[in-house]
């Protein structure tokens, strides 16, 4: 028997695993644990073993990332929960597009990490023969499946788009997400270099997609002209390629392998971008931004900017949720009908909490 409840918060990506930590750590009256996202089903197990999804974020190198992360800032890690094998109260996923059968008996809350990947012919495919999210193979789906709870959304325009693609509006709050959520204060930063040309890439091609990267170097040329050019790669992109490339097509660029991207950004006078989720900090700081989305869409799907309380919200979330003793739908009805959602009283309730 067990006095605390337990929260069990699934991991991926170093912004996941970032995020993760920030509404954990707003939630001291629980035991929180963390996992790498995980598959409970055998076959699932097996092709795991085998290394075919090591560049998803279900291991390889973001596996990897993730567990130091936690052994660095000394948080328990429960993956798949076996190491401690408890049984949970609620889980904070950081995708929908799997999510284990044993988890989707309890409580759970869906935080949005960023920017999801675009809908391709193939993922529409999928999606009109009912096939599984993931079947996709990207994360155009992520926040689409209706199966959470409860989903945390980054902007009223990433409301509609999951409503749109499956979500049941009623599920959806806009609460903002850490991360993206106060853009100003990477303003303030150690980067030594200004006004600069940023290039930051995405991982295309480690995730099964096709990428003409000399062309997309030779576009970030051009848009430089004579400004300097600096390149930041995506953590999980092959780096000695990636650079190998950048020095055969723009030698004289920069390459920047690890480092603070966001602060790379606010410095930047001109941000390229093709699927990153960092364009955001580039709009909310009025940078020049480039992507392969529509701008005029990014601008609508933003991130909300609440002056960085999107963890506190969020966390409000779970522990009202957690504690709550009615259903779903009548927690949602009740969650809706006080209206807490917009950013003056998120604001006045985290004041009053301290």
């Amino acid at each position: 028997m067990y006095l605390k409840k337990r929260i069990l918060f699934l991991i991926g990506s170093p912004n996941q695993t970032s995020q993760m930590h920030q509404i954990a750590a707003m939630l001291p009256e629980y035991d929180t644990y963390f996992s790498q996202i995980y598959t409970d089903q055998t076959i699932g197990r097996l092709i795991l073993k085998t290394g075919f999804l090591d560049n998803t974020i279900m291991g390889g190198e973001f596996k990897k990332r993730a567990d130091a992360y936690l052994e660095m800032h000394r948080l328990r890690n429960d993956y798949a929960r076996t190491i401690y094998q408890h049984r949970y109260d609620m889980a904070v996923l950081c995708t929908d597009l799997y999510v284990p059968m044993e988890l989707r008996q309890i409580k759970t809350v869906w935080v949005q990490e960023g920017m999801t990947d675009p809908l391709t012919k193939w993922g529409r495919f999928t999606r009109r023969i009912g096939l599984p999210a993931y079947f996709a193979m990207n994360t155009a789906f992520n926040g689409c499946s209706n199966i959470a709870d409860v989903y945390c959304a980054a902007s009223e325009g990433y409301k509609e788009l999951f409503s749109s693609r499956g979500t049941d509006f009623s599920r959806i709050i806009v609460t903002g997400i850490p991360n993206y959520d106060h853009a100003a204060t990477f303003l303030s930063n150690d980067f030594p270099h200004k006004d600069y040309v940023l290039a930051a890439t995405s991982d295309i091609r480690e995730t099964f997609n096709n990428e003409d990267r000399p062309a997309f170097i030779r576009k970030c040329v051009a848009i430089a002209g004579d400004r300097p050019l600096f390149f930041k790669l995506h953590p999980n992109e092959k780096k000695e390629r990636a650079v190998a490339e950048i020095n055969q097509w723009a030698p004289a660029a920069r390459v920047f392998t690890e480092g603070n991207t966001e602060y790379m950004i606010a410095n930047c006078c001109e941000l390229i971008t093709q699927y990153s989720t960092v364009v955001y900090i580039g709009i909310a700081l009025g940078k020049k931004v480039h992507s392969y989305f529509d701008t005029d869409m990014l601008r609508k799907l933003a991130p909300i900017q609440n002056g960085g309380i999107s963890a506190s919200a969020i966390a409000n979330i779970c522990r009202r949720y957690i504690e709550f003793k009615g259903g779903r739908d009548e927690f949602l009805k009740k969650e809706m009908h006080e209206d807490r959602y917009s950013y003056s009283n998120q604001k006045r309730e985290l004041e009053v909490a301290g």
